[in-house]
């Protein structure tokens, strides 16, 4: 091992921060799933859809019916062990599980900050985020620490600056900065908005916001590490996510940034977090602060660990890279778009009718796509290729149950792009229920008849 990575691995910082991390994240988590319950979302997006569109490779999973219930309360469960620190590695990894397997359901529900999360849990797996001020450390189910290695820390720092940074460079492309879309799109519908609304309507609002959002995204990681601009690094966190809450239905993610950017105070204002918590549930903090400092891991374990972690940043770098591979307009292909923490960039709409043919007879129908799909499936299937692929599959298979023979499947599809006209999406000749779905480029898109110039 280099003598410098040697050195900053036996480094070790207080453990508030990862404490009020943790407390922080569990709480969040748990009403993100009583929230998650009480709109009624379960029933609507994965209990009512009579068919789910499924990721690449994880087709099994899939909605259990009513037992999915249970998958909810388990993650709720686990958020509640992550937040008391109690039976943390359990906590932690069943709230991993149980979350991406709710992630993994349903294509249609796909969100960044779902990834996030999921990934976040996964690191956290590794971090001794229960050493200080937690039930396992009270009742001496680990041993209790009040200094952890720094890289603990550090990776969820790590973690959050590669979210921003990779948001901003996807902004740097044409539409975005030089028309301003989709902001442009957007903005002038929030007009009923108190305050603000009259602004909306502007046209230098929609460029300021859009440079705005590009250079926020792209130094606020900075301003958070550089102490003489954190105070001002996080005044920008808490009004960039308001601002984006009150513009945008984004759910919990304004909160989950706001609160994961204390992350890179130090460990005063946790201490002081930690005390102002401790009086509200009647524990003494001072029980904590017992000098110890965690041990560097040694050994066999130790290197799997740390192998382990390196191998997900690693991954965290490179993985949003690999649309590089296609050839076409990524926002048009959407061919490595997902999971690259492309926040936000596009208005995207599209019209898909199916076409059932009988090759011999040369017979055909038209589908009626709600006979089959909800409207939030069916808006979401019109405008992204291998959702379109996935469900002519769905049709051969539905239609060759009800004694059809010898189909075909071709689709006559339009999608509109960023403000720009309808243009021919799919191949119509093509039959799509003899295409395979792969990692491979689809030929049977056709190309974009624009370029967006950009990263």
């Amino acid at each position: 091992m280099a003598p410098n990575l040697d050195k900053y691995l036996h480094r070790n910082v207080e453990a508030a921060p990862l404490a009020v991390f943790r407390i922080f994240f569990g709480l969040m988590m748990l009403w993100s799933i009583i929230r998650f319950w009480a709109n009624g979302w379960i029933e609507k997006l994965y209990l009512e859809p009579k068919f789910h569109f499924s990721y690449y490779g994880f087709e099994w999973v899939k909605p259990l019916g009513t037992p999915t219930y249970l998958v909810f309360i388990l993650c709720a469960i686990s958020a509640i062990g992550i937040a008391l620190g109690y039976k943390y590695r359990l906590s932690i990894g069943l709230f991993f599980l149980s979350f991406t397997y709710i992630e993994l359901m349903d294509k249609t529900t796909y969100l960044n900050h779902y990834y996030f999360i999921s990934i976040l849990s996964f690191l956290m797996i590794f971090l001794p985020a229960n050493a200080y001020f937690s039930v396992d450390a009270k009742r001496g189910h680990i041993k209790a620490f009040q200094y952890v290695p720094k890289w603990t820390i550090d990776g969820i720092k790590l973690l959050l600056g590669i979210v921003y940074c990779y948001a901003g460079l996807a902004k740097l492309n044409s539409d975005w900065l030089i028309k301003a879309m989709p902001l442009k799109i957007w903005l002038p519908s929030k007009f009923y908005i108190p305050l603000i609304g009259d602004l909306m309507t502007k046209e230098w609002v929609h460029y300021t916001l859009s440079w705005g959002g590009a250079l926020y995204d792209l130094t606020i990681p900075f301003l958070l590490l550089w102490n003489k601009t954190r105070y001002l690094g996080f005044f920008l966190v808490v009004f960039f996510h308001v601002l984006t809450r009150v513009l945008f239905p984004i759910g919990m993610f304004p909160y989950i940034m706001i609160l994961s950017a204390l992350i890179f105070f130090d460990a005063k204002l946790h201490h002081r977090i930690l005390a102002y918590i401790s009086k509200i549930v009647g524990v003494a903090k001072s029980q904590f602060d017992n000098g110890k400092v965690s041990p560097y891991k040694e050994g066999a374990f130790g290197k799997l660990k740390y192998g382990l972690v390196a191998l997900f940043f690693a991954i965290q770098l490179l993985f949003p890279w690999r649309y590089q591979w296609y050839p076409g307009e990524l926002f048009w292909t959407e061919e490595g778009y997902r999971f690259s923490w492309r926040v936000m960039l596009m208005e995207k709409s599209g019209y898909a009718q199916f076409k059932i043919v009988d090759k011999v007879t040369k017979k055909w129908f038209y589908v009626d796509n709600k006979d089959f799909l909800t409207p939030f499936q069916e808006k979401q299937m019109a405008f992204q290729p291998d959702f379109i692929l996935e469900y002519a599959h769905y049709l051969k298979q539905h239609f060759e149950k009800d004694g059809h023979q010898n189909i075909g499947v071709y689709v006559e599809s339009y999608v509109a792009l960023n403000g720009r006209l309808s243009q021919p999406f799919i191949d119509p000749k093509v039959d799509l229920a003899q295409e395979k779905d792969s990692f491979k480029h689809k030929t049977w898109i056709l190309p974009f008849k624009d370029e967006i110039k950009g990263i």
